[in-house]
Formats: structure tokens, C-alpha cells, sequence
């Protein structure tokens, strides 16, 4: 009896090790980012859309080129004001009305259905690469489950207008994410289609709240100083062509390609000032200027062994210079202060031999 006593308990000890481990080996159900939301591959993720009540923010891969990343960004247009309590009788006095409207603009910059414009498509930048593929699959801190409607109105999901929209495989799963009144600390979504609700990470969502200054390429050329062995200068129908040496971060020496032996200070001093424009403002692919297509005042292209790397198109808008490299999708809008260097151009691309000396 004392042998079958012991080879039994011996049985039940080796049985309740393996289960400790079995469990010591499974992860905590609410590890970080340990619950799936969406189970999908990065591969299957055509589309990431953020929206509240006045814009939208897509990130999407361009249907020709699978690995080219976009941004697309868009007003939603404005729901019409309630009416002034007063106006039908004549109530309602001048002062409140004006009133009204400048809160209405102070409010925000949603503009009204009729000046809603055409969304902007822009490059995305290396964020915008990275935060990408964490859509799919689609992680949270913790499933909370479905909620009464006191949680609900708790964690702020009660009437919010936020979304976050995913298309895998063609096919839509959408989130209402919680309002921002309680900040992105606590990050909460409901899934649309059973009502479950999750806990985000911190850090998912503000790049999509904040897409202008955080996704977007805003880069002029994706080469660098150095990487270019000549330049060619156009303006008023004239062109010259001058050989470059030097690299980053120094400026480079342009000289005449009629003598590579006489670097030229003036046109040094003029490109490294056309080679530092900022965009002040980025449109859309395809998007022209306000005023329609604004007429070119200079042109800088750049080539390696004869063969193009580069080019910059500077043009003159009814509301200011413009400027598109082989890399900006469309036009951007220049800083003030460009009338110079469209001036000097003309100079730039004068022989000195014709000009009597620079």
C-alpha cells in the first residue's frame, strides 16, 4: 500500500510541474501589445485612414507602385450652424450675430461644403514608413471588452466623431477611437463590427493627429551636395553650364565649364542659396497654384557623368514663387524673398565675356 501511496503522489507532483510550466511559459493576457485586434499582414494593408469631425488623414500604398507610400490630406466639410435663437422674429441683434460667426471661425479652420477643397497626396516620409506596417497586425495594450454605456461615456467612446479606419485585403474594419478630452495618455478604440474595446499603446496614434509635420516628405531632392559633378543653369532662354566639386556640408565650387580653372564666387555664393530654399507650403500631387501654372523664372539640373540626377524648377505665381524638384510630387510655395535670386539668375547664366566681367 505505502509503494502505491507513493507512486501516486509521485504521478500527481510530476503532473502538477508540468502544468506550472506550461503556464510559466504562456504569456499574461494583458502583456504590452499582447492582444490582437486585427490579425492580418503587414503585406494585406492597403489603406490607413484617421478622421474627426473637420479632416481626414489616409496613409496608402499607390496602386501602380505597391512600394511607394502616400499621404492624402482632407477637410471634411463643415456641418451647417444651428440657428440664432431670435432671428426669425428679428431677435437676434447685429453684435451676437457677428459674434456667433467669429467663434464659429475661431472655433477652427473647417471650411464650409462649398469651399471644402480637393485633398492634398504627398509623399510620406521615413515616420510615416515606420508607423506603417503597426496597423497590421494591429496590437493593443489590453481588451477591455464590451462596455456598458457608463464606461463607454467614461473613456470618452459616448458620441466621439474620431475614427480610425483599416482596409486589408480590400475589405474595411473600422474603430471609433475615444475623444481627445482625455488626452492620447489613454488611447481608447471600439471596434465597430462586435463593440469590443481595447487599449491602444501611447504612441500609435499622435503621428496620424499631427500628419502634416510628422508623415510628409518634405524634402526637396534625395541626393546630397557632392553627389553631382555639373550644373546647368537656365533663365530667359539662356543656359551655362558649370563643373562642381566639394561636398556636404561645405558649400560646392561652380566653375565655367569653358574654364573649370576659374571657380566662380558669385555663382557659388548664388546656388548655395537656391541649394537652402525651404518649402514654406506643400501641394498635392497634380495640384497647381492658386493662379494656374505659375511661368518659370530659373532652372538649376544636376548630373553625375553626364547623366541627370536632378533639377530644380523655380516659378513665378500671382502670389509668389513656386518651386518642383524631380523628387516634390507637385508645386511647393517659397518663403518670401525669392525675387533675388530670380534677378541674379539672369547674371548667372551671362558668359563673362559677353556680360564685361561678373
Amino acid at each position: 500500500m505505502k509503494a502505491r501511496d507513493l507512486a501516486l503522489q509521485g504521478a500527481l507532483a510530476a503532473v502538477a510541474l508540468v502544468a506550472a510550466y506550461l503556464v510559466w511559459q504562456r504569456a499574461p493576457a494583458g502583456a504590452p501589445g499582447d492582444v490582437t485586434v486585427v490579425e492580418l499582414p503587414a503585406r494585406a494593408l492597403d489603406k490607413v485612414r484617421y478622421e474627426d469631425e473637420a479632416r481626414y488623414v489616409e496613409l496608402y500604398r499607390d496602386a501602380q507602385e505597391r512600394d511607394a507610400l502616400w499621404v492624402r490630406l482632407g477637410f471634411k466639410p463643415a456641418k451647417p450652424l444651428p440657428p440664432v435663437e431670435g432671428a426669425a422674429d428679428g431677435g437676434a441683434s447685429v453684435d451676437g450675430g457677428v459674434a456667433l460667426a467669429q467663434g464659429a471661425a475661431d472655433a477652427g479652420t473647417q471650411p464650409s461644403a462649398a469651399q471644402t477643397p480637393p485633398p492634398r497626396d504627398m509623399r510620406a516620409n521615413e515616420v510615416a514608413q515606420k508607423l506603417y506596417p503597426r496597423f497590421a497586425p494591429l496590437r493593443a495594450t489590453r481588451a477591455l471588452g464590451v462596455l456598458d454605456e457608463k464606461k463607454l461615456e467614461e473613456v470618452g467612446l459616448t458620441g466621439s466623431q474620431r475614427k480610425l479606419t483599416l482596409t486589408l485585403g480590400g475589405k474595411a474594419e473600422s474603430f471609433t477611437l475615444a475623444s481627445m478630452t482625455g488626452g492620447w495618455g489613454t488611447p481608447y478604440l471600439r471596434r465597430d463590427s462586435d463593440g469590443q474595446v481595447f487599449l491602444l499603446g501611447p504612441a500609435l496614434l499622435p503621428d496620424l493627429e499631427n500628419a502634416m509635420t510628422r508623415l510628409v516628405d518634405r524634402r526637396m531632392h534625395v541626393f546630397d551636395l557632392g553627389e553631382f559633378d555639373s550644373v546647368v543653369i537656365s533663365s530667359g532662354g539662356s543656359s551655362r553650364a558649370f563643373v562642381a566639386s566639394g561636398k556636404a556640408p561645405n558649400p560646392v565650387t561652380l566653375a565655367p565649364e569653358e574654364s573649370p580653372d576659374k571657380p566662380d564666387e558669385f555663382t557659388r555664393n548664388w546656388h548655395d542659396r537656391v541649394w537652402r530654399l525651404v518649402p514654406l507650403d506643400l501641394l498635392g500631387r497634380d495640384e497647381q497654384p492658386a493662379g494656374g501654372e505659375p511661368k518659370e523664372a530659373f532652372r538649376v539640373e544636376y548630373r553625375r557623368g553626364g547623366k541627370p540626377v536632378g533639377e530644380l524648377t523655380v516659378a513665378r505665381a500671382t502670389d509668389g514663387f513656386y518651386a518642383r524638384t524631380e523628387h516634390t510630387p507637385g508645386w511647393v510655395r517659397l518663403h518670401a524673398g525669392v525675387d533675388p535670386l530670380a534677378a541674379e539668375a539672369a547674371r548667372v547664366t551671362t558668359p563673362v565675356s559677353s556680360a564685361g566681367g561678373p
